[in-house]
């Protein structure tokens, strides 16, 4: 007997010939494009994406992760959130199944009730408060973020190539014979990048340079051992390094107490420093975002407030058929 034909209606996820080619770059045309399809609140985003990286950073720490598994979690993180709306569920759990993906990726293996237990046990104030991994208080959101890891996957494309500009940091610093200083703030400056979408827009060298520039205009020195270093080998635009510093001076501008060097400078400091880059800008020609181009439309779609169907939702609320609301 032939199995029962499924309604179209109840049938969720793509079209079976739907082919989604993984992209390792997502600029900021596409990241805005992106926020207004999920009909996502641009403070309350920006309050969710630093919420989550804040929680992925201190539970990496607690179980003594390396950096590089920062780096895959807070990228694949910044990508589903693309993809999902807020609605449909919690920032926490988002983060903890990013963390628990890129643990596996990074071969940096932890337990789903593991990655939870020392979230849980970080909240706590005494030590004997803490709780084992194996505790049944955790069964329920374990289940939630393994079932949460497949969406995450899913919303960046099954791609695994993942960079670490930490790495050019360090070589850059040794290159430019800057002070060990310079390289240390610069190195805390890239973890405080990874909070805004930069590291989606540009490359590790973009990165690395915007970090160790910045550095060096904060603590006024050096600046001339940059300038001097010849860039045409690391192919890095002038663009490229200017959206990497203002993404973070507006970062330290506008959420100073949710960074870990903004508390180390006052804003007036971070504003002097915008000005004059907002200066070479303007001389050079510069645009604000290094890769943008505008689209052709007649202006129907523009400041778009309806929230777009997920591809794979988690709990769809519901279900479009023809563009038109269908009961399930």
């Amino acid at each position: 007997m032939a199995p029962a034909e499924v309604a179209y209606s109840q049938k969720l996820g793509p079209h079976p010939s739907y082919i989604q080619v993984a992209k390792p770059f997502v600029f900021e045309q596409k990241i805005q494009g992106q926020i207004i399809a999920t009909g996502a609140n641009p403070q309350r985003e920006d309050t969710f994406r630093l919420q989550g990286v804040q929680w992925i950073d201190d539970t990496r720490r607690a179980l003594q992760l390396p950096v590089r598994t920062f780096d895959t979690a807070v990228i694949y993180y910044h990508k589903f959130r693309l993809v999902h709306r807020d609605t449909e569920y919690a920032s926490t759990d988002a983060a903890a199944a990013a963390l628990f993906a890129a643990c596996k990726i990074e071969d940096t293996l932890k337990k789903s009730r593991e990655i939870l237990c020392a979230a849980y046990n970080l909240k706590t104030s005494s030590p004997s408060e803490h709780l084992a991994p194996d505790d049944s208080v955790f069964d329920g959101p374990s289940k939630t973020i393994i079932g949460l890891e497949r969406l995450m996957l899913e919303a960046s494309g099954f791609d695994y190539r993942n960079r670490y500009p930490q790495k050019y940091l360090i070589k850059l610093g040794r290159r430019c014979q800057l002070d060990k200083d310079v390289v240390k703030l610069a190195y805390k400056m890239m973890l405080d990048l990874y909070r805004t979408f930069a590291p989606l827009k540009v490359t590790s060298s973009a990165m690395s340079f915007a970090c160790l520039e910045l550095s060096c205009r904060l603590l006024s020195k050096q600046e001339d051992h940059l300038a001097a270093f010849d860039k045409k080998k690391w192919r890095v635009p002038r663009a490229h390094v200017m959206e990497g510093m203002l993404d973070l001076l507006e970062l330290y501008t506008h959420f100073q107490k949710a960074t870990k060097l903004g508390s180390q400078y006052t804003i007036e400091r971070f504003i002097s420093i915008r000005i004059a880059l907002n200066q070479e800008a303007e001389e050079l020609h510069l645009p604000r975002f290094g890769e943008w181009r505008e689209t052709k439309g007649n202006g129907v779609l523009k400041g778009l407030k309806t929230p777009k169907t997920p591809i794979t939702p988690a709990s769809p609320s519901e279900v479009r058929v023809n563009g038109k609301a269908a009961d399930v």
